[in-house]
């Protein structure tokens, strides 16, 4: 039978657990999220410029090789830091390592304003992901081991779903800077002050502090080895990996493409091209991403509700259904208005998922290791779909390429059919 104490937390209001110190977690967490979005996005919204500046005489195709290098070097960075920094958390803490990664891609960010030539980009760019992979992993593990257990998911989604302003502030600033690029940079610099504020408020969750494992075993902290080679652990850090890898796969590969359909659907309307262009930015920019926050804001309730696994599932289902739906319905511009919020929350919002799901598969010694593994070890395998993806949509028709690359969305649902459920983990282990 449930105890007295059970049962009145049953029948409390939400927010009975939650304490300041909960809030003020989440609200640094977020933070330095929603600035690790903006240190990703801003390269995107300015590079043209940037590359105008500094590279004399560029053409576009110039310009679109360069930025794939500067996105590789952005992955391959990311992967790096992510994974680095979830070995270091399980050894030396989490708030000293979130502090690091932080200041690391607020620094970088902010030196950024003073490049003159292709290669400082380069390394300024594969340093800033050191930071920006790394912040990730350790913010969503702590929130995870910080809440309590009936609200983890609500406030683990809501956590990775605030990445969603993250990118509405890089556009922003991008027009606000217009050609002066360089102060987009120089804004990079605030987080710096976030992290004096996370190490002079913030504690050690208890169950990091503990170095014992109890029913789990012992071993060593952050040791890969574990992680990749000992079972069950091995195959959650590979299922999680692949989880990641879908979901970001199909975001670039999928879900950006919302802007080049109702691109293409304005143009087939009547609309000039230039201005089919910038109607299409707003269209995937605010209408589909404040959908795409708002699938990230509710995945985490369908995760209490359905469980991790059938969250993940039934998601990516839906993700797959509305693929054709996205590229055949739309008769109109209010259908295509309609549709795409639908669209944004499908094919997005199970990303929050990976700050819910991700902390739970692993023991405490390997929570920051596996949860810095699965999702930026899954960049580096979405990297790969975004060169097919590339390639599949330069030999075929837009919708029919989308509906093929969907099929990943089908091996996203496989993927979590064969993992463990974790709901109700407790995570002081």
């Amino acid at each position: 039978m449930a105890s007295t104490q059970e049962i009145e937390l049953k029948t409390a209001s939400w927010h009975a657990e939650i304490t300041r110190y909960h809030w003020l977690v989440l609200l640094l967490a977020c933070a330095g999220w929603v600035f690790d979005v903006y240190e990703g996005q801003i390269f995107n919204l300015t590079s043209s410029q940037m590359l105008g500046d500094i590279v004399p005489n560029i053409d576009a195709s110039e310009t679109r090789r360069f930025g794939d290098m500067a996105l590789a070097a952005f992955l391959v960075g990311g992967a790096i830091g992510g994974i680095a920094s979830g070995v270091l958390a399980d050894r030396h803490g989490r708030k000293p390592v979130l502090v690091w990664t932080i200041v690391v891609y607020s620094l970088f960010s902010g030196l950024t304003f003073f490049v003159d030539a292709w290669w400082q980009v380069l390394v300024l760019r594969f340093l800033v992901a050191i930071g920006v992979g790394g912040a990730w992993s350790v913010a969503a593990t702590m929130v995870a081991e910080v809440f309590p257990k009936r609200l983890r998911a609500y406030a683990s989604s809501f956590f990775h779903a605030t990445s969603v302003l993250g990118g509405f502030l890089a556009t922003f600033v991008a027009i606000a800077v217009a050609a002066q690029w360089r102060y987009a940079y120089l804004l990079g610099l605030l987080p710096a002050a976030l992290a004096l504020v996370i190490r002079s408020r913030l504690h050690e969750p208890t169950a990091s502090q503990d170095s014992s494992d109890g029913a789990e075993g012992t071993g060593a902290r952050g040791s890969l080895k574990e992680l990749l080679f000992v079972a069950p652990w091995s195959g959650r850090a590979v299922g999680g990996l692949l989880l990641a890898a879908v979901g970001l796969g199909t975001f670039w590969g999928i879900n950006v493409a919302g802007q080049d359909l109702a691109r293409e659907f304005f143009v087939a309307d009547g609309m000039a091209t230039a201005d089919a262009m910038e109607r299409s930015k707003f269209a995937f920019g605010i209408v589909q991403g404040i959908g795409g926050g708002l699938g990230l804001v509710f995945f985490g309730p369908l995760c209490t509700f359905l469980g991790r696994r059938r969250a993940f599932i039934v998601a990516q289902l839906a993700a797959y259904v509305m693929v054709p739906i996205m590229c055949y319905v739309p008769a109109t511009t209010l259908h295509l208005y309609c549709l795409l919020p639908v669209f944004g929350f499908v094919t997005v919002g199970f990303h929050a998922g990976y700050a819910v799901y991700f902390p739970e598969l692993f023991p405490q010694r390997l929570r920051a290791t596996g949860t810095g593994f699965c999702f930026n070890g899954g960049r580096l395998a979405a990297a790969i779909v975004l060169v097919a993806s590339s390639t599949i949509k330069s030999h075929m028709d837009l919708h029919l390429a989308l509906i093929l690359l969907s099929q990943l969305f089908l091996c996203g649902a496989v993927c979590a059919w064969l993992m463990p459920e974790t709901r109700g983990a407790d995570l002081s282990q």
